[in-house]
This record gives structure tokens, sequence and C-alpha cells, in this order.
């Protein structure tokens, strides 16, 4: 799809959500943007711009500290928004960092799937931070060629059996992907949230995560890593995002995903709005157009992740014939249930206790971890 395309479709999206700034640009203001690189892109930012005469300064974070780490920078006054990932979200909150906002303001937000309205990673005592925007699970990658039978289980990435042949993400959060397998394969531990974990629990987690190691090929921190790992057969099986998938299938590697029984964890990522921001009118016209069918089925297709917005399935199909269940964005209700999204560690249990190691000591662990 060309350029002018993409343009046309944008400009499309946007006068749907801005109708009255169809025929002249309107008055706006500039918003200094931390993102994921590919979540700011020109297709669906020019538009913007021109309907609302907001501008925006993209600046791209390569992990979610990074972006904890530049929202709180200036004293907070630099940035004011940025797409938090559910591992980041919940310390933006805690740390008064971002502020409350209002979905009435958000007029495609009652087109948003049930599950991603009121997450836990964004809303807190019924108070929305933000809004959702995309999400994807956390899927176990395989060869098919050097992988039989075909795995069910997380298992397989603990299995001797691939020794020097398993990737896993480089990121401290992965330690909830030992903490799942573990709540649905022994009972005992008594976990009930992989990210809500006490010291038994947690030093469990770890102590797999340990015997897995010897394992690993390499823990990756780009999808671009483990692409080449697939392709030159230095892994054979791991802990992937679908796009990795997609692209290695397109590039005819012999390759497929899947959900394994035990379930998975997930990102969900939300546009949050700084404390501090000067520019909220600006803020809240960003939350509407980029939660646009037609903005969402764009960025779904551009970076390789699932919309909120119910609606952008058929526009998906129709931008990328098939993208729709590719990336699951009209799975059913059970579909999602087994997903359990990111959200930051804190000390703060869901049974009222305060023995949950935080996200600072699931830092410090995977750090140690990899030695």
């Amino acid at each position: 799809m060309t350029k002018r395309m993409w343009a046309l479709l944008a400009t499309l999206a946007v006068a749907a959500a801005f109708p009255a700034a169809g025929a002249t640009k309107q008055t706006g203001g500039t918003l200094n943007m931390i993102a994921w690189e590919g979540y700011l892109q020109p297709q669906w930012v020019q538009p913007f711009t021109k309907a609302t005469g907001c501008t925006i300064h993209a600046k791209y974070g390569g992990s979610s500290d990074e972006m904890v780490t530049l929202m709180r920078s200036g004293g907070g006054n630099q940035y004011d928004m940025v797409s938090a990932s559910g591992d980041a979200s919940l310390r933006l909150i805690y740390g008064k960092d971002v502020q409350p906002v209002d979905p009435s303001k958000i007029p495609d937000f009652k087109n948003f799937g049930q599950a991603f309205k009121s997450p836990p990673n964004n809303t807190v005592g019924g108070k929305h931070y933000g809004i959702s925007l995309q999400w994807g699970p956390n899927t176990l990658l395989y060869n098919t060629k050097s992988v039989k039978p075909a795995p069910t289980s997380w298992a397989s990435i603990y299995s001797p059996k691939y020794k020097g042949k398993v990737t896993v993400p480089d990121n401290p959060i992965q330690i909830a992907d030992a903490a799942l397998y573990l709540m649905k394969t022994n009972a005992s531990l008594g976990i009930k949230d992989p990210y809500e974990l006490n010291p038994t629990q947690f030093n469990a987690a770890i102590s797999l995560l340990k015997k897995q190691k010897p394992l690993i090929k390499k823990y990756w921190a780009l999808a671009s890593d483990e692409i080449s790992l697939f392709k030159n057969g230095d892994a054979v099986i791991g802990a992937s995002w679908p796009y990795q998938t997609n692209t290695l299938i397109a590039d005819k590697a012999p390759v497929k995903d899947l959900v394994p029984k035990e379930g998975a964890t997930g990102w969900l990522d939300t546009w949050m709005v700084s404390a501090k921001t000067k520019n909220l009118d600006c803020a809240y016209k960003w939350l509407a157009w980029v939660s646009t069918p037609k903005v969402q089925a764009q960025q779904a297709i551009y970076f390789g992740e699932t919309p909120v917005n119910s609606k952008a399935c058929a526009i998906m199909d129709k931008l990328s014939k098939g993208s729709c269940a590719q990336y699951h964005a009209n799975a059913p209700l059970k579909y999602f249930k087994q997903i359990y999204f990111w959200k930051t560690p804190i000390a703060e249990c869901g049974n009222g206790k305060k023995n949950c190691m935080d996200y600072t000591k699931w830092q410090q662990a995977w750090t140690q971890l990899k030695g």
C-alpha cells in the first residue's frame, strides 16, 4: 500500500474523529511524546496534525524502564504523553507521573473490547489512567522441522531436549512467564497471579529460570534478534511475539506459534498523559484519534499487534487480507481470558498483604540470573 493511500485512509479516520476539523485547521499546540518505535508513524500523525493543529514531537524509548525514567525527567515537565506497556504503567500511576483521563471524551471508547476498557494495568481505584491501545500475546514459537511432536506446553522451553536451542526475552518481566507455568503445574505454591509473588513463589520462579539458563542460546532484546536466531537455526524454540512468527513465515521459515495450554503472558499498551502536561486539549484529541478504527487498523498491521477497538477488524482485512484473524482481532472472549497481561509487580499483593516482591527485586534477580 502506497503512502498516499495510507494518508487518504488516515484523513478519513481523522475526519470521523473530528468532524469539524475537515475544512479548516484547528488551533493546536505541541505534544512531546515518548513511544515505542513504530507508534508515531507519519501515516497517522500527519493527518492528525493537519486536522487539529496539534504538532507531535516523538522520542522513542528502547525499554519500559527508559520510558519511566524519561517521564520523570525535568521534574515531569518535559513530556506530555507516553505509550506505556503494562510493566511500566503502574509505576507511572503510583509515582503520580500520569493523570486520570475521562473515557467519555473518547468517542470510540464504547467500541473497545470489554477486557480493554478497565484493565488492571491502567485502571486503579475506578480511575482510568490512560486509554488502552494495542496488545499482543507472548507466544511459544517453534521450528516445525526440528521440534516434533508439536509442543502444547511451556514445559518445552524448560526441557533439556532442546539444550542450546532455546531463546526467551531479555526482560525481568520474563519471571512472570515462569510463574505462570508454575501456577498451572504446581498448585502447592498457591500462585494466583504471576505478577503478585511472595518470596517463596518468587524464589520458585527464579529456581526454574536458573535451571533453564544452560538451555538458552540467547536472551533476545529485539524482535529482530529472535528472527535471526530462527532463520540461522541457532534457536528452534522460544518465547516470542506474533510479529516474529509472521515475519518468519513471510520469509518462508518453517515455524508456527501457539498459546500453550497453561495460557500466556502478554502486553497491553496504554497511551498515558503526564500529570504536568500543559497540552491537555491536544492530548485528548490524540487519545480520540488513535482510538479510531482506521488508525487502530493501520498501527496493528504496521507494527504487528492487535487493536483494542472491535471495529478495526473489518478495516484490517481491507488493508491486508486475513490480518484480522492473523492477529486475533476477532478472537472470542475465551482467547483473551487466557492472556495474563503485563503489570508492574508491586509489594501490595492482591490479598491485601504487602509481602509481594516489587519490580526492583525482579530487576535485581534478573540481572543476577543472567550473570
